[in-house]
C-alpha cells in the first residue's frame, strides 16, 4: 500500500478533437438530402473545418472563458463622458470572429446558402450559444433592409461580409458589420404595438429622431440595430447606427445589462433614445410588416440552435455511458440506459431533421415553400424549442452527479435550453401564429399538407396521427384554448413524415411509436424495449463505439 487515494479511474476522458459536423450523421445526411450535388463537396469541406474547431479543445476552453466572464457595461469613461460601451471577455471576440468567417451571416446571396448556414450554426451552437444571437441578428436583418433596396445595397454587403470588426466606427469605415433588434417595451413586451417610443420626422423627409426605451437590445454592441418606433403614420420600422457618419456617437444610452438565466456570455440590455438619430426602413405604419422579415429567420434559428444544443447534450450523454462501467458493465449496454439514450436522440434528429428542412424551403424561395414556412415555422419553434429544456435536463441526469457539476459543461446547456422558447415570441404566441396562418392563409395549409402527404401510406401509426390532425383542423370552433395543442401535433407529424421518409428504418420506427402512436411514457427512457435501440444509440454517437 502506497497510500494513494487519488488515482483517477473509470472517468471519460473529454469529448474533445472530433468533428463536431461529420460524426453527426443526422446531420451530415441532411445537408447531403437538401444541397445540390455540384455543391456539396465545398459545402462538407467547409462544415469539417468548422465542425474541427468547433470539437477542438481551445474553443471549448474559449467557450468556457466567455461565460465565466460576463459582459460588463462601462457608461462613462474616467473623465464622466458618457461613452455607453460594453466590455467583453477576449474570448468571446474571438469566437464571434469566428463564427463570422465561418458564413454563419452570409446565407441570402450564394447557392444552398440557407442550408449550409443552418448546419453551420447547429455545429456552431454546440461550441457556444451565446455569440448565436448576434450572428442570427445580422443574418436576419437582411429581408427587412430590402424592403429599401437602397439601405439594402449599403447595409447588406457588411452584414454578409466573413470580416468581423469589433471596434466602433462608422460602418462605412468597416469591412464587416453586425446587426442587432429592439421592439419590445417594459409595458408592451410580445404586443410590439403597444410601443410607445416616438419617431419625429427630419425635414429630410426619411430620417427621425427617436425617444423612448427599450425592454430588450440583445448585442448592444452592434454597428445597427432594427428598431420599432411610433411616427406620425403608426407604428414604423427604423435602422439606428451605432456611430454617425460623422464619427460621433448615436445617442443610444445603455440603461443596464440584464442578468439572464443562461446565456451569460451574450450582453442583453435596456436601451435609452434621447434625440437619437434613425433612418426609416419601408413606409410609415409597417413597421411590423417590414420587420417580419428578421423575426420568421430568427425564429429558424431558434430552432436550430434548439437542435444544436440538443445534439451537443446527447453526444456527452452517450459519450459518458460509453466509457463509465457500473454494476459489472458500460452503462450504454444496460438495457435501461440505452433507452433513455436512444429515447434523447430520437428528439435531437428529428429536431435536425426539421430545421433543415425548413432551411432547404428558404433556398427553395417558391411560392409553396414560402407557404409551408408560414405555419411550419412558427409550429417549429413551439416545438422544438420547448423539447430542448427537458433533453438536456435528461442528458445531464445521464452523468449522474458529474452532470450537475460547472466543469461538464452540462448545467451551460441547461441554462441555455429556455432561451429560444422565450426569445422572438414564447410559446403562445408561436401558437396563436400558427392559428394566424390558418386562419388567413389556407395555401400554407395546403403547403403543410402536401409536405407531410408524400410519407402516408409508410406507416399506420403516422397515418393514424394525420388522420387525426386532419379532424382536429376541421373543427375551428374554440381552437385558440387548443392552440399549443394543434402546433405541438403539426410539429410531431411533420417530424414523423421526414423521419419515415428519410431516416434509417430503426429511428423511425421508434419515433412513431413512441411519439405519434402513444407506445410510451411521458417521460425520457420509456420507449418499447422490443425495438432495435441499441441502432439508434450507435448512431447518435460523436464517435465510434468504444
Amino acid at each position: 500500500m502506497d497510500g494513494t487515494t487519488h488515482t483517477v479511474t473509470n472517468q471519460p476522458p473529454p469529448l474533445v478533437g472530433y468533428d463536431v459536423y461529420g460524426t453527426d450523421r443526422a446531420l451530415t445526411e441532411a445537408v447531403e438530402r437538401h444541397l445540390a450535388p455540384e455543391l456539396l463537396d465545398e459545402a462538407s469541406e467547409d462544415l469539417s473545418a468548422l465542425g474541427r474547431s468547433a470539437g477542438s479543445a481551445q474553443l471549448q476552453q474559449w467557450a468556457a472563458q466567455a461565460n465565466e466572464n460576463p459582459p460588463r457595461l462601462r457608461t462613462h469613461d474616467r473623465y464622466g463622458n458618457r461613452v455607453d460601451e460594453v466590455d467583453f471577455h477576449p474570448a468571446w471576440h474571438r469566437l464571434l470572429g469566428k463564427g463570422v468567417a465561418a458564413g454563419l451571416t452570409s446565407a441570402w446571396n450564394r447557392p444552398g446558402g440557407h442550408v449550409r448556414r443552418a448546419a453551420g450554426f447547429l455545429v456552431w451552437t454546440q461550441v457556444e450559444a451565446g455569440n448565436g444571437c448576434p450572428l442570427s441578428m445580422t443574418h436576419a436583418a437582411v429581408p427587412a433592409l430590402r424592403t429599401d433596396p437602397d439601405l439594402a445595397a449599403e447595409w447588406e454587403p457588411r452584414l454578409t461580409s466573413p470580416v468581423y470588426e469589433r471596434e466602433l466606427r462608422p460602418a462605412r469605415l468597416k469591412a464587416g458589420a453586425l446587426f442587432g433588434m429592439a421592439m419590445t417595451e417594459k409595458q408592451g413586451g410580445s404586443d410590439v404595438r403597444a410601443s410607445t417610443t416616438a419617431a419625429r420626422p427630419l425635414p429630410d423627409g426619411e430620417s427621425y429622431e427617436l425617444t423612448g426605451h427599450k425592454w430588450f437590445c440583445s448585442a448592444p454592441m452592434s454597428d445597427g440595430f432594427l428598431v420599432l418606433a411610433q411616427a406620425p403614420g403608426g407604428l414604423t420600422c427604423f435602422l439606428v447606427p451605432r456611430v454617425l457618419e460623422d464619427c460621433t456617437r448615436n445617442t443610444f444610452r445603455l440603461q443596464r445589462l440584464k442578468d439572464k438565466l443562461g446565456n451569460r456570455s451574450n450582453a442583453s440590455a435596456e436601451v435609452e433614445f434621447a434625440g437619437t438619430w434613425a433612418r426609416r426602413v419601408g413606409d410609415e405604419g409597417r413597421g411590423v410588416r417590414t420587420i417580419i422579415g428578421m423575426v420568421a429567420a430568427t425564429r429558424l434559428d431558434c430552432v436550430l440552435g434548439s437542435a444544436g444544443l440538443m445534439r451537443q447534450a446527447v453526444a456527452q450523454a452517450i459519450h459518458h455511458c460509453d466509457h463509465r462501467v457500473a454494476f459489472g458493465g458500460k452503462l450504454v449496454d444496460k438495457p435501461l440506459m440505452r433507452n433513455v439514450l436512444a429515447d434523447l436522440a430520437l428528439e435531437s434528429e428529428a429536431a435536425t431533421a426539421l430545421g433543415l428542412r425548413l432551411a432547404a424551403a428558404y433556398d427553395d424561395g417558391g411560392e409553396q415553400e414560402r407557404a409551408l414556412l408560414r405555419i411550419a415555422v412558427p409550429a417549429a419553434k413551439y416545438w422544438v424549442t420547448k423539447r430542448c429544456t427537458p433533453v438536456t435536463v435528461e442528458a445531464a441526469e445521464c452523468l449522474g452527479g458529474n452532470g450537475y457539476v460547472e466543469e461538464s459543461g452540462l448545467p451551460r446547456l441547461v441554462r441555455e435550453s429556455p432561451l429560444n422558447s422565450v426569445w422572438e415570441g414564447a410559446g403562445n404566441v408561436q401558437a396563436l401564429d400558427v392559428l394566424r396562418a390558418l386562419r388567413r392563409e389556407p395555401e400554407s395549409l395546403n403547403a403543410y399538407l402536401q409536405e407531410i402527404g408524400q410519407a402516408r401510406g409508410a406507416d399506420h401509426r403516422l397515418d393514424g396521427a394525420i388522420k387525426g390532425l386532419l379532424t382536429e383542423l376541421a373543427d375551428l370552433e374554440g381552437v385558440e384554448g387548443r392552440a399549443r395543442r394543434l402546433a405541438e401535433r403539426l410539429a410531431l407529424v411533420l417530424q414523423g413524415s421526414l423521419l419515415v421518409r428519410f431516416a434509417p428504418s430503426e429511428v423511425a420506427d421508434a419515433f412513431c411509436a413512441a411519439r405519434l402512436g402513444g407506445d410510451a411514457g411521458t417521460a425520457f427512457g420509456t420507449l418499447p424495449p422490443t425495438l432495435p435501440l441499441g441502432a439508434v444509440v450507435d448512431r447518435a454517437r460523436a464517435l465510434g463505439p468504444v
